[in-house]
This record gives structure tokens, C-alpha cells and sequence, in this order.
């Protein structure tokens, strides 16, 4: 699944090449047909991220995006000319003057809203990092009252918005953060260490269009190895590197599942929480 900088760089995307300008909008594969009639030709003004969500605003009318697992909203501009659309395009978003296009795919929603039922989706999701709006403290009132795994919290997208299993993984290892840790051991000066964090690393992948995480001294230049060779991107200090050296500490990677999504993390360098009370 897309992380939230994915979405909020998509966001971006079509506010640059479709925003305020009038659209067609169609649905070759049908399911979205109705809804591409009543905004058929209409302005699109713009769009924006909330987490994983994308909404695309047409006046008092949205279309709600969330891509889910496989769906994909490529856009494509300038373009000399809009081919017939190919597989199962949902909706199509042709520019007025013919010279961009993007065509949305396998998405788990496709819908037209309004801005109540917006706001209503909006409300059930968590703070997201990349927002200014965003309000922290909203995240950590849930963390300090869970016995729930911390790594599990950073994905849950009501506690936060956005976070996926890279970024999660990757805090965790710069914060030397155990992911099974209870998030209600956690001080508040942690958390407010990691939400700073991922401001800075999402924005960072925001403007790059890829998930870097590790420090200037990790990099392969500045260690010697190879650059991470990975269908995915980016270099990373655990996130799919299940049994390789740590970066830090040389020590093997581990990997577990939690909430079916595979975890990855360093038990050396994060070392298993244990509380004073247990001691």
C-alpha cells in the first residue's frame, strides 16, 4: 500500500496540472459512471492528502480516493495527444484543452462525496505529518493510554495518518524504539522525537519521491557498500532486510508479523522493553 507521502505528491500533482481548469471526467470501466456524468466538464479546483486518503475538490463535490493495495492514479502531461484508455480504467480526468490526462486504477474506493461526508472521513483518521494542520498531541493521547504494540499504533491510520510499514520501521530503528513495546510506556518526549522525525523524513519524501531514512554516515558512500538494490527505493536501515547486518551494530535484522504486516527491526540496537516493575 502507497505510504502518505505517495498520496500527498499524487495530491500535488493534480493540483498542479488540473487544478482550476475545467476537466471531462469518464469511466471507461462503468463503476463509476453516474458520478463522472455529474462532474463531466465541470472545474476542478484542486487536491489534497489526508493520510492515505486523496480527495479532488470540484466546488462543494469531492471525489474520494483511497488507493488501497493496488490501485494506481497515474498522470500523465503534457501529452500531444489522449490515447483510448487501456484495462480497467475507473475514472479518467482529461484536461480541457487535450493535453494531459490521468486514468485511476484498482482503487479500493472511488467515490462522489460531500463535503460533510468528506469532513466525516477526515475525523475518523489521525494526525498526518505531512499536514500543518496536523495536531500531534491527537496521536499521543491514544499511544499513552494503549497496551497495544507501539508498531502496531504507527500503522493503525486512526491513531495516525499516512504512516506505512517503511516509515514505521524506519522511526522505530532511529529512535532505538522496541516496535512490541507497549505505547502507553512510552514518554511523551519519545513520541514527540519520532513525530519530528517523520515530518522531516515524509517531507523528504514528498519533494525526492522516495523513502531515505538513513543518516549521512550510513549512506553507501559514506560506508562503502553498495547502494540497497530493491524494487522499492531508497536506502533504509531495516525495512526489508531480513537477516542482513544492521547498518549500526552489524548484528542480523529480524523480522515478525504484526497485525499481518511484516515488521523489521534490529534487536540489538532496539533492545526489548522492560518495565521497572518488572525488574
Amino acid at each position: 500500500m502507497p505510504e502518505g507521502h505517495t498520496l500527498h505528491r499524487l495530491a500535488h500533482q493534480v493540483t498542479e496540472v488540473f487544478g482550476g481548469r475545467p476537466v471531462r471526467v469518464t469511466s471507461p470501466q462503468g463503476r463509476f459512471a453516474e458520478a463522472a456524468a455529474l462532474l463531466d466538464g465541470a472545474v476542478l479546483e484542486d487536491a489534497e492528502a489526508w493520510g492515505k486518503h486523496v480527495f479532488i475538490r470540484f466546488g462543494e463535490r469531492f471525489v474520494h480516493v483511497h488507493l488501497g493495495l493496488y490501485g494506481t492514479f497515474d498522470v500523465h502531461a503534457p501529452v500531444a495527444a489522449v490515447p483510448d484508455p487501456v484495462g480497467q480504467v475507473r475514472m479518467r480526468l482529461v484536461r480541457g484543452d487535450g493535453t494531459a490526462y490521468a486514468d485511476l486504477r484498482g482503487a479500493t474506493t472511488c467515490a462522489l462525496v460531500t463535503r460533510a461526508e468528506r469532513d466525516a472521513v477526515v475525523a475518523r483518521i489521525g494526525p498526518d505529518p505531512l499536514r500543518a494542520d496536523a495536531e500531534p498531541d491527537r496521536a499521543w493521547r491514544r499511544i499513552s493510554r494503549s497496551s497495544a504494540p507501539i508498531g502496531g499504533l504507527l500503522m493503525d491510520q486512526t491513531v495516525l495518518a499516512g504512516v506505512g510499514n517503511v516509515y514505521r520501521a524506519e522511526v522505530l530503528f532511529r529512535h532505538r524504539i522496541d516496535p512490541l513495546r507497549p505505547g502507553r510506556t512510552l514518554r511523551v518526549g519519545q513520541w514527540r522525537a519520532m513525530w519530528e522525525d517523520l515530518v522531516e523524513l515524509m517531507a523528504d519524501g514528498v519533494r525526492k519521491g522516495r523513502i531515505d531514512t538513513v543518516r549521512p554516515e550510513h549512506t553507501p558512500e559514506a560506508m562503502g557498500r553498495p547502494p540497497r538494490e530493491d524494487d522499492h527505493g531508497g536506502e533504509v536501515y531495516v525495512y526489508r532486510r531480513h537477516g542482513q547486518p544492521c547498518l549500526v551494530c552489524g548484528r542480523a535484522v529480524r523480522t515478525a508479523v504484526l497485525g499481518g504486516r511484516n515488521l523489521f527491526w534490529c534487536t540489538r540496537c532496539q533492545p526489548a522493553f522492560r518495565s521497572r516493575a518488572g525488574r
